[in-house]
């Protein structure tokens, strides 16, 4: 599918009537989290809102699942690639979320190519090719489709609407839901999405504002969307049974973002020395505040009848390393046995080879049943003090975690820059969440004094002949003052102008 299809005139004029709608309301989000940010950076305590208490206390529930969306069990994600949407829809994973954002680099040819394949997807049509000559096709029975458009801090250079570029969310959901809206539906389906980066109900209520007005326009029924929410900032913790009720006739669930759930948290308090976090590998789900937070969705979400789905497992297997493979394997069945008993309905895996390993413990923790939204942890009661505990029971900060720290967020941004999204480093499939960990607690550390300067430089020495422009861009969003917001945002600027290329 060419550009030209892709891009074809009534998608143009759709793509203009949602930004003329509602860009000016997107605008309006981005200042609200601008001066929410300086509020709490300034001393505000972050809290359950007072102004909503009567949502969090009254009986309500989302709209129930379709038929194809209430068992995930096990759900892959990846970029929006070619290979990689043949390789995942085939996986045996009960759900495949094609990603346009962490895990895509953004260059044009990729936004591109990733909307022509989801498009043939959808039609049973997706055929790859790859250059030693394997033929890759779907298979009879291919995983659920659900889609992840950038966030709302994110723009779609290329396409501009009155002169100004358009935002990367409304870019990535306007085309899929434009060509695949209808076709989805005739074949028991329907446009299936996950939410990014959302720091709060007003912001779900834009979205769902969105929905709203894009099946109006394309003539879809109401409530034909679906849409999970990425709990992936600690914002959105204080927020979730907010944003189900905003969404509550597109709503399908929450999910577990965990590695941006922590990025957002050293982002947010970065200039608190009280909640400066370990080294990034000690920060497990077992400590306070991840603990409590993945507690939290699973009794919002079942007391909501939404799906509740766990955090990713991001090791892939290593055949030449056998006894690597079954270390991390044992911590891969740790987690999802975790989750599994905490009451969530599914999780997610990076691997088409862990999607068995998930499975097995999610089959026998649901039985017969599609979901666990029975178990509604009515034990489970957490405060704001404890999403705030940052403690963390023998945690340290060494130089091996500033090796790493500096190491993984270098070669992520040199994949990323190159046009590689989803970066297999050191037998884990990193992508922007992992490297916003890296560069950020990299700042914190230095900031409170963890940390001197002059060593992490020395560090990063180590890989600027081999990486230069990553090493820069990783000591302006690692060193630099103030705390870069997100380094999605200056890497977008330096993309391989070979690669950023319109695809043919």
């Amino acid at each position: 599918m060419s550009m030209e299809r892709v891009l074809a005139h009534e998608a143009v004029d759709f793509l203009a009537r949602l930004h003329r709608e509602f860009e000016p309301r997107r605008q309006e989000v981005l200042a609200a989290r601008r001066q929410r940010a300086a509020r709490v950076a300034g001393g505000e305590r972050l809290d359950f809102l007072a102004e909503t208490a009567d949502v969090r206390a009254k009986d309500w529930s989302v709209a129930p699942a379709p038929a194809d969306l209430d068992d995930r069990r096990v759900e892959i994600t990846g970029p929006a690639e070619p290979k990689m949407v043949i390789n995942a829809l085939n996986s045996g994973a009960k759900v495949f979320m094609a990603d346009f954002e962490d895990a895509l680099s953004p260059t044009w040819a990729n936004v591109m190519a990733g909307q022509a394949a989801l498009r043939d997807a959808v039609r049973r049509e997706l055929v790859h090719e790859s250059p030693e000559g394997k033929r890759y096709e779907l298979g009879e029975e291919p995983a659920t489709l659900v889609v992840r458009p950038r966030g709302w801090h994110l723009l779609e250079r290329h396409h501009t609407v009155d002169g100004e570029p358009m935002s990367g969310s409304l870019f990535d959901f306007g085309l899929y839901l434009l060509h695949n809206g209808h076709q989805l539906l005739e074949h028991g389906s329907g446009p299936y999405f996950y939410l990014a980066k959302l720091q709060g109900h007003r912001e779900a209520r834009l979205w769902n504002d969105v929905f709203i007005w894009a099946q109006d326009v394309v003539g879809l029924p109401r409530g034909a969307i679906r849409a999970t929410v990425l709990v992936e900032t600690i914002w959105a913790a204080f927020e979730m049974d907010e944003i189900l009720y905003e969404l509550r006739e597109h709503a399908a669930g929450l999910n577990a973002g965990r590695w941006d759930y922590i990025f957002s948290l050293i982002k947010t308090f970065a200039d608190r020395p009280e909640m400066v976090l370990p080294n990034r590998a000690q920060v497990t789900m077992g400590v306070p505040f991840m603990r409590a937070y993945a507690e939290l969705l699973v009794r919002t979400c079942h007391r909501r009848g939404a799906h509740a789905i766990g955090g990713m497992s991001a090791f892939i297997p290593n055949r030449r390393e056998p006894d690597v493979t079954e270390r991390a394997l044992a911590k891969v069945r740790e987690d999802k046995e975790r989750e599994a008993s905490q009451g969530f309905d599914g999780t997610w895996v990076a691997h088409p080879d862990l999607v068995p390993v998930a499975t097995e413990i999610f089959d026998r923790h649901l039985g017969a049943r599609a979901n666990q939204k029975d178990v509604l942890r009515d034990d489970v009661s957490v405060s704001a003090d404890q999403l705030l505990d940052v403690s963390v029971p023998g945690g340290e900060i060494t130089d091996d975690g500033l090796a790493t720290n500096v190491s993984v967020g270098v070669r992520y941004i040199a994949a990323w820059l190159a046009g590689t999204g989803a970066a297999a480093l050191d037998n884990l499939m990193e992508d922007a969440a992992t490297a916003e960990i890296s560069r950020s607690q990299v700042w914190q550390w230095v900031r409170h004094g963890r940390m001197p300067r002059d060593r992490v430089l020395a560090e990063l020495d180590r890989w600027r002949g081999e990486h230069p422009e990553a090493a820069e861009l990783f000591e302006q969003v690692a060193l630099g003052d103030p705390l870069v917001e997100f380094l999605t945002l200056p890497a977008y600027e330096r993309l391989d102008e070979r690669l950023d290329q319109p695809a043919g």
